[in-house]
């Protein structure tokens, strides 16, 4: 391919990993830009160049940033967290001759607000949780007398609240889970000192449903969805191992999630996430990630990368909307899977939502299972592309010598 090349920001993860195989295969120079010497990113056949800046989001990273555009010309950069592309937001006008691809300032605003997505969709006939926001000078006592029990308590903008909640030496929790009154009004009287809550929502069983999609003016130009089969921690969080899911299942589930992205100006690629309960048939949201995901190897081994879609629509160039998918996949993350079955075998006390089923010897064999099954493939290890792993497992040996 003879175009721009395009900067990847966030080379630590299996992430931003995947976005420089992706783009790297199709022939497009990726420069990879990371804070950590050791990231996997770096070690990548499909990196044309690797830059290691420090200090996140400051001055020196938009230097890095403005020289890249001076040396190559007008480029693409794609960011992989959520807290980059805020950052990266503000300082749009700095980047020079780089242009960062962002979503619409009110539509990123919409979807790290928890509430305001959870508003948004309701408006479009999505079922969401009941959920509570606990303000300064609520009665804490009475509000906690008429929330759902139990409860999970989520932070509406964590990377928002994080700052405040260190000066108070108190921990970021994703989920916290409460079931009697006792227990949420200890939680809410925890971050009186803060002057902010979580929000309180009802607890939704299932498992993790994700629908990812891929929106230019209005229209979805690409689709992918998955089951989550194991997360870490156990009891919810991100995927560990996930299945593909035919996109001919929950189809007016896709189109509501569609109208929601749609409704508030998303434009690019996002996650619409939902708790699924198989018994009931009930999907419920739980967020919008306005981002590529953490199980991104899935997608793009299927069949259904964004990541170049994302470059040939910035630059003007021929895409395939809908490629056909490998939906019989699934992919898993060996590493997360390890520490998952320590906490359900050694640590189940550790478990914090008391409602998850432990079944060790299931869990095992499954593990152990997928070695042998010909359609799983692995967040980061590739047979084209191995030094990545060889290097995550250095860098894994050595924070445990640590």
């Amino acid at each position: 391919m003879n175009a721009p090349p395009c900067i990847v920001l966030g080379l630590e993860t299996q992430i931003g990993l995947s976005l420089v195989r992706e783009l790297g295969a199709a022939g497009v120079r990726v420069i990879g830009i990371t804070q950590d010497p050791q990231a996997i990113g770096l070690a990548s056949r499909y990196l044309h160049e690797g830059i290691v800046v420090p200090e996140a989001r400051s001055p020196a990273l938009l230097a890095a940033i403005r020289a890249v555009g001076e040396r190559y010309g007008p480029c693409k950069l794609m960011a992989v967290a959520e807290v980059n592309l805020n950052w990266l937001m503000r300082e749009r006008s700095q980047l020079g001759q780089v242009e960062a691809l962002l979503p619409a300032p009110a539509a990123l605003a919409t979807v790290l607000d928890k509430q305001a997505t959870l508003a948004a969709a309701q408006a479009v006939g999505i079922a969401v949780p009941q959920s509570i926001e606990p303000l300064p000078g609520d009665d804490l006592a009475a509000l906690a007398a008429r929330c759902p029990l139990p409860a999970v308590l989520k932070w509406k903008d964590p990377n928002a609240v994080a700052p405040l909640l260190a000066k108070q030496g108190l921990d970021l929790l994703k989920a916290e889970y409460v079931y009697t009154q006792d227990e949420l009004l200890a939680a809410l009287r925890r971050y009186a000192p803060l002057g902010a809550w979580p929000l309180v929502q009802e607890y939704c069983p299932g498992y993790g449903l994700g629908q990812f999609f891929y929106l230019h003016e209005g229209q979805a130009l690409r689709r992918f969805q998955h089951r989550r089969v194991a997360e870490w921690p156990p009891e919810g969080g991100f995927s560990s191992v996930c299945d593909a899911v035919p996109l001919s299942e929950h189809v007016e589930l896709q189109a509501k999630s569609i109208a929601l992205l749609r409704a508030i100006g998303w434009q690019g690629v996002a996650m619409v996430e939902y708790r699924y309960d198989p018994v009931s048939g009930r999907a419920v949201l739980m967020e919008i990630n306005g981002r590529f995901w953490g199980s991104y190897p899935l997608a793009l081994y299927a069949g259904a990368g964004f990541a170049l879609l994302s470059y040939q629509v910035a630059h003007g160039l021929p895409y395939a909307a809908e490629p056909p998918l490998n939906t019989r996949l699934r992919c898993r993350m060996v590493a997360t899977e390890l520490k998952r079955l320590l906490r359900i075998w050694l640590q189940p006390d550790k478990i914090i939502d008391r409602s998850f089923q432990r079944r060790p010897w299931a869990e095992l064999l499954r593990f152990l299972a997928d070695f042998l099954r010909p359609n799983v493939r692995y967040y980061v290890w590739s047979w084209r592309d191995p030094q990545p792993f060889l290097r995550d497992l250095r860098n894994l040996l050595r924070v445990g010598r640590g």
